[in-house]
Protein backbone atom coordinates (compact mmCIF):
# COMPACT_ATOMS: atom_id res chain seq x y z
CA UNK A 1 0.00 0.00 0.00
CA UNK A 2 1.43 3.21 -1.17
CA UNK A 3 -0.14 6.43 -0.45
CA UNK A 4 -0.13 8.11 -4.08
CA UNK A 5 0.40 6.84 -7.13
CA UNK A 6 4.45 8.01 -7.75
CA UNK A 7 5.12 5.99 -4.76
CA UNK A 8 3.65 2.95 -6.44
CA UNK A 9 5.08 3.53 -9.34
CA UNK A 10 8.45 3.99 -8.14
CA UNK A 11 7.61 0.09 -5.99
CA UNK A 12 6.61 -1.33 -9.80
CA UNK A 13 9.53 -0.31 -11.20
CA UNK A 14 12.05 -2.13 -8.16
CA UNK A 15 9.78 -5.45 -8.24
CA UNK A 16 9.81 -5.86 -11.96
CA UNK A 17 7.81 -8.61 -13.04
CA UNK A 18 7.37 -10.48 -9.96
CA UNK A 19 3.75 -10.83 -9.77
CA UNK A 20 3.43 -11.92 -6.09
CA UNK A 21 3.59 -8.81 -5.08
CA UNK A 22 -0.17 -6.64 -5.11
CA UNK A 23 0.48 -2.74 -5.32
CA UNK A 24 -1.84 -0.31 -4.40
CA UNK A 25 -2.62 3.21 -3.64
CA UNK A 26 -4.25 3.49 -0.42
CA UNK A 27 -4.64 7.28 -0.41
CA UNK A 28 -3.24 9.74 1.75
CA UNK A 29 -4.12 9.87 5.57
CA UNK A 30 -4.49 7.37 8.10
CA UNK A 31 -8.31 6.81 7.36
CA UNK A 32 -8.44 6.56 3.98
CA UNK A 33 -5.37 3.71 4.44
CA UNK A 34 -7.26 2.07 6.49
CA UNK A 35 -10.34 1.70 4.82
CA UNK A 36 -8.32 1.12 1.19
CA UNK A 37 -6.43 -1.14 2.73
CA UNK A 38 -9.35 -3.21 4.99
CA UNK A 39 -10.95 -3.33 0.88
CA UNK A 40 -8.30 -4.87 -0.48
CA UNK A 41 -7.94 -7.58 2.18
CA UNK A 42 -11.86 -8.38 2.24
CA UNK A 43 -11.23 -9.08 -1.54
CA UNK A 44 -8.18 -11.10 -1.57
CA UNK A 45 -5.70 -13.58 0.69
CA UNK A 46 -2.75 -11.68 1.66
CA UNK A 47 0.26 -13.14 4.12
CA UNK A 48 1.94 -9.47 4.46
CA UNK A 49 0.77 -6.12 4.25
CA UNK A 50 3.53 -3.26 3.75
CA UNK A 51 3.11 0.19 3.66
CA UNK A 52 5.66 1.73 1.65
CA UNK A 53 6.74 5.65 0.49
CA UNK A 54 8.50 8.90 1.16
CA UNK A 55 8.46 10.32 4.62
CA UNK A 56 10.18 12.96 6.80
CA UNK A 57 13.26 11.81 8.82
CA UNK A 58 14.36 12.86 11.94
CA UNK A 59 17.62 14.79 12.33
CA UNK A 60 20.38 12.41 13.30
CA UNK A 61 17.87 9.31 13.33
CA UNK A 62 17.08 9.30 9.32
CA UNK A 63 18.96 11.45 7.08
CA UNK A 64 17.83 12.82 3.80
CA UNK A 65 18.03 9.59 0.89
CA UNK A 66 18.23 6.90 3.52
CA UNK A 67 15.74 4.15 4.35
CA UNK A 68 13.59 3.59 8.04
CA UNK A 69 12.16 0.01 8.36
CA UNK A 70 9.84 0.33 10.86
CA UNK A 71 10.01 -1.97 14.30
CA UNK A 72 7.23 0.14 15.78
CA UNK A 73 4.14 1.55 14.12
CA UNK A 74 2.90 4.48 16.03
CA UNK A 75 -0.27 6.98 16.07
CA UNK A 76 1.83 9.50 17.50
CA UNK A 77 -1.00 12.09 17.70
CA UNK A 78 -3.68 10.01 18.85
CA UNK A 79 -4.78 10.86 22.59
CA UNK A 80 -5.73 13.86 24.47
CA UNK A 81 -4.38 17.13 25.63
CA UNK A 82 -3.92 17.84 29.82
CA UNK A 83 -2.63 20.01 32.13
CA UNK A 84 0.46 17.64 32.33
CA UNK A 85 0.94 17.16 29.08
CA UNK A 86 0.26 14.82 25.82
CA UNK A 87 -2.06 11.07 27.09
CA UNK A 88 -1.76 8.25 24.75
CA UNK A 89 -4.72 6.04 23.29
CA UNK A 90 -2.86 3.94 25.46
CA UNK A 91 -2.76 6.31 28.44
CA UNK A 92 -6.10 6.97 28.34
CA UNK A 93 -7.13 3.36 28.64
CA UNK A 94 -8.49 3.21 24.76
CA UNK A 95 -6.65 0.63 22.99
CA UNK A 96 -3.31 0.55 21.85
CA UNK A 97 -1.73 3.62 19.73
CA UNK A 98 1.15 1.33 19.00
CA UNK A 99 1.24 -1.74 16.72
CA UNK A 100 4.03 -3.79 17.08
CA UNK A 101 6.06 -5.48 13.94
CA UNK A 102 7.99 -8.89 13.10
CA UNK A 103 11.27 -7.82 14.53
CA UNK A 104 13.17 -10.92 12.67
CA UNK A 105 11.42 -9.84 9.46
CA UNK A 106 12.98 -5.98 10.50
CA UNK A 107 16.26 -7.22 11.09
CA UNK A 108 16.73 -9.23 8.18
CA UNK A 109 14.74 -7.00 5.66
CA UNK A 110 17.35 -3.74 7.19
CA UNK A 111 20.75 -6.06 6.75
CA UNK A 112 19.42 -7.16 3.38
CA UNK A 113 19.12 -3.18 2.24
CA UNK A 114 22.50 -2.13 3.89
CA UNK A 115 24.09 -5.41 2.12
CA UNK A 116 22.89 -3.88 -1.18
CA UNK A 117 24.63 -0.67 -0.67
CA UNK A 118 21.36 1.10 1.01
CA UNK A 119 21.89 3.51 3.79
CA UNK A 120 18.91 1.60 6.11
CA UNK A 121 18.16 1.63 9.59
CA UNK A 122 15.47 0.50 11.99
CA UNK A 123 13.43 2.45 13.68
CA UNK A 124 9.72 3.75 14.97
CA UNK A 125 7.57 5.07 12.65
CA UNK A 126 5.05 8.01 13.80
CA UNK A 127 1.79 8.29 11.98
CA UNK A 128 0.37 11.51 11.67
CA UNK A 129 -2.71 13.52 10.84
CA UNK A 130 -0.53 16.65 10.28
CA UNK A 131 2.72 16.94 9.16
CA UNK A 132 5.39 18.81 11.34
CA UNK A 133 6.52 22.10 10.32
CA UNK A 134 8.18 23.31 13.33
CA UNK A 135 11.23 22.56 15.50
CA UNK A 136 9.07 22.97 18.50
CA UNK A 137 6.51 20.20 17.34
CA UNK A 138 9.54 17.88 15.64
CA UNK A 139 11.20 17.74 19.33
CA UNK A 140 7.61 17.33 21.29
CA UNK A 141 7.40 14.12 19.24
CA UNK A 142 10.68 13.32 19.11
CA UNK A 143 10.69 12.95 23.17
CA UNK A 144 7.20 11.24 22.94
CA UNK A 145 8.25 8.38 21.27
CA UNK A 146 12.33 7.81 21.94
CA UNK A 147 14.22 7.01 19.01
CA UNK A 148 11.58 7.78 16.54
CA UNK A 149 12.87 7.86 13.27
CA UNK A 150 10.70 9.22 10.75
CA UNK A 151 7.21 10.53 10.03
CA UNK A 152 4.05 10.17 7.76
CA UNK A 153 0.59 9.46 7.59
CA UNK A 154 -0.56 6.20 6.48
CA UNK A 155 1.35 3.24 8.75
CA UNK A 156 -0.80 3.23 11.93
CA UNK A 157 -3.96 2.92 9.59
CA UNK A 158 -2.76 0.50 7.08
CA UNK A 159 -1.46 -1.39 10.27
CA UNK A 160 -4.65 -1.00 11.72
CA UNK A 161 -6.16 -2.48 8.76
CA UNK A 162 -4.14 -5.09 8.64
CA UNK A 163 -4.41 -6.58 12.28
CA UNK A 164 -7.99 -6.67 12.48
CA UNK A 165 -7.42 -9.47 9.78
CA UNK A 166 -4.79 -11.03 11.41
CA UNK A 167 -2.41 -10.41 9.65
CA UNK A 168 1.30 -9.03 9.69
CA UNK A 169 2.46 -5.78 8.80
CA UNK A 170 5.50 -3.77 7.66
CA UNK A 171 6.08 -0.24 7.01
CA UNK A 172 9.50 1.01 4.98
CA UNK A 173 9.79 4.52 4.93
CA UNK A 174 12.65 6.26 2.07
CA UNK A 175 13.56 10.30 3.35
CA UNK A 176 12.54 12.44 1.35
CA UNK A 177 13.03 15.86 4.20
CA UNK A 178 14.30 16.61 7.49
CA UNK A 179 11.48 16.71 10.49
CA UNK A 180 11.00 20.29 11.16
CA UNK A 181 10.30 23.51 9.82
CA UNK A 182 8.74 23.37 6.60
CA UNK A 183 11.30 24.04 3.56
CA UNK A 184 10.43 22.78 0.55
CA UNK A 185 13.99 23.70 -1.11
CA UNK A 186 14.97 20.92 1.64
CA UNK A 187 12.81 18.31 -0.24
CA UNK A 188 14.67 15.23 -2.24
CA UNK A 189 11.58 13.65 -3.70
CA UNK A 190 12.96 12.59 -6.66
CA UNK A 191 16.16 11.04 -4.93
CA UNK A 192 13.94 9.19 -2.17
CA UNK A 193 11.59 7.48 -5.00
CA UNK A 194 14.86 6.60 -6.38
CA UNK A 195 15.68 4.72 -3.10
CA UNK A 196 12.41 3.25 -3.12
CA UNK A 197 12.47 1.53 -6.27
CA UNK A 198 16.29 0.83 -5.30
CA UNK A 199 14.60 -1.26 -1.62
CA UNK A 200 12.02 -2.15 -3.71
CA UNK A 201 14.13 -4.86 -5.31
CA UNK A 202 15.20 -6.12 -2.09
CA UNK A 203 11.44 -6.96 -0.99
CA UNK A 204 11.17 -9.68 -3.42
CA UNK A 205 14.20 -11.26 -2.25
CA UNK A 206 13.35 -11.14 1.42
CA UNK A 207 9.67 -10.70 1.62
CA UNK A 208 8.49 -12.45 -1.47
Amino acid sequence: MTSVAAEREAVLRGLGDDDRFDVRVAGVGQVAAAVSTAKALMRAEYRLVINAGIAGGFPERAEVGSLVVADEIVAADLGAESQEGFLSLDELGFGSARISVDQGVVTALTAALRAAGLSAQAGPVLTLSTVTGSAETAALLADRVPGAAAEAMEGYGVALAAQDRGIPALEIRTISNPVGPRDRSAWRIKEALAALEAASAIFAEVLG
